[in-house]
């Protein structure tokens, strides 16, 4: 889940224009992570060139997470979200 909170901010710092929230609810069964950011352009699953550094995080977060949404906040940005169920967080060991 560690992995994906890093992702989710540098992405947004990254591509977005800065992390404008964030935010970690647990409930019993699931924990959902959400960072907001500056833009309402869609991240983009990218090809990995292996020579190059970098362009692996949002395939990461989605092979990661449990389930991923981003939806579209009023003011022009956007906040994406990744779930992980009791049953992902204990096989992380959490």
């Amino acid at each position: 889940m560690v992995t994906v909170v890093s992702e989710l901010i540098s992405n947004a710092e990254r591509h977005a224009g800065g992390a404008t929230a964030f935010t970690i609810t647990a409930r019993p069964g699931f924990v959902t992570v959400e960072v907001s950011d500056r833009t309402a352009r869609l991240p983009e699953l990218q090809t990995w060139p292996p020579r190059h550094p970098g362009g692996f995080g949002w395939r990461l977060v989605h092979d990661v997470a449990d389930t991923v949404t981003v939806r579209a906040d009023d003011g022009g940005g956007k906040t994406v979200s990744a779930t992980f169920t009791d049953k992902q967080l204990r096989a992380e060991g959490r």
